[in-house]
């Protein structure tokens, strides 16, 4: 059967979360005055942040402790003295200020101009509802996409199946007319492929992966290739 949904993941697929987050904490540092190297807190941050979304994704934190202990675990490795309100602070403002910074990676609008003739286009997201809406609209690309599924909205979180079956219920589409794109192998790959959905995984670090039954690109206008 011939595609006829494509279903995007937002963050570190279309928009740079990244660049966006950096930034982010660039504006902080300077608004709260933390007396900390900005890209020694960036290095250690990066993966405590990966691990929490991992416990949340697997139902280990809520949403509340993963935007604190980010913050609380990135300062203690980096023994900086700083009390917990102000972290508070930070983590409400980190969610307030993130989606002004909007740079997607290099071909998304140039691959969603290429597929939107062709395909219903809709958003499958871990990220967290209100952020999500506001990191679409401001960064321009809303207009592309019919549904945004959120976890949130579902109540779980993906890989676990129900995110995808109620997005295809949603969008009125099968197995055997989607396509999921996105760059975590757990979540967005395996988390498809286990529905029958067939994934392209947006590999930006290119890395080797053996007995994969995906496409993997490392660029996204690669995928013009393949839809």
């Amino acid at each position: 059967m011939k595609a006829k949904h494509i279903f995007f993941d937002l963050d570190h697929t279309l928009w740079d979360f990244e660049k966006n987050s950096n930034l982010t904490f660039q504006h902080l540092f300077k608004e709260y005055q933390i007396q900390l190297n900005l890209q020694c807190f960036l290095e250690v941050y990066a993966p405590i942040n990966f691990n929490y979304w991992k416990l949340y994704r697997e139902e280990k934190v809520s949403k509340s402790a993963l935007r604190y202990g980010r913050l609380k675990d990135a300062f203690d490795a980096l023994n900086y003295r700083i009390s917990d309100d102000l972290i508070h602070q930070l983590a409400v403002a980190y969610i307030d200020v993130l989606p002004t910074n909007n740079y997607l990676f290099e071909g998304a609008i140039e691959l969603l101009d290429y597929l939107a003739p062709k395909y219903k286009l809709h958003i499958i997201t871990n990220g967290f509802e209100e952020v999500q809406n506001l990191k679409l609209e401001k960064s321009g690309i809303r207009k592309y996409f019919d549904k945004i599924i959120t976890s949130e909205a579902v109540g779980v979180k993906k890989p676990n199946p129900k995110v995808f079956k109620h997005a295809l219920n949603l969008a009125s589409a099968t197995v055997r007319d989607s396509y999921m794109i996105g760059d975590n192998l757990e979540a967005d790959i395996i988390g498809a492929l286990n529905c029958g959905i067939t994934s392209i995984h947006f590999n930006l670090e290119n890395v080797f992966y053996e007995d994969k039954n995906y496409t993997s690109v490392a660029h996204l206008l690669e995928i013009k290739k393949y839809l």
